[in-house]
């Protein structure tokens, strides 16, 4: 362009069109990244959900030094969510651990549900 001749209006009004399409371009850039975030954030939760939903139905409470057994829960046990030591069990290991003389949770009972009484 001839720098001796001022811009015409027309000049004016696609320079002011280039500028407004690379901000548009930027800002739909930002808002996909914002979406592809919130998807990730969104998998991650249902993914979350997916596990906690997954509960077992046994646990085993393992001692402190996570060799020693003590205690069978049954699964969804408020006390074995508490205590965080515990591990999940089909229904034979549960059973077994209370013959082995395993103590049952006072809370939730599980060999009651297991019906394996003394």
């Amino acid at each position: 362009m001839n720098e001796s001749r001022p811009l015409s209006r027309l000049d004016m009004l696609r320079f002011a069109r280039r500028v407004v399409e690379q901000q548009a371009a930027r800002q739909l850039a930002l808002i996909d990244r914002w979406i592809a975030e919130e998807e990730r954030r969104e998998a991650g939760c249902r993914a979350a959900e997916a596990r906690k939903e997954r509960t077992a139905d046994w646990l085993i409470q393992h001692g402190l030094n996570r060799t020693n057994v003590d205690a069978v829960h049954v699964g969804d046990c408020w006390v074995a969510k508490k205590s965080g030591r515990c591990r999940p069990v089909t229904r034979e290991q549960a059973v077994e651990a209370l013959r082995q003389q395993v103590p049952a949770c006072p809370h939730c009972r599980p060999d009651t549900a297991l019906g394996v009484l003394d």
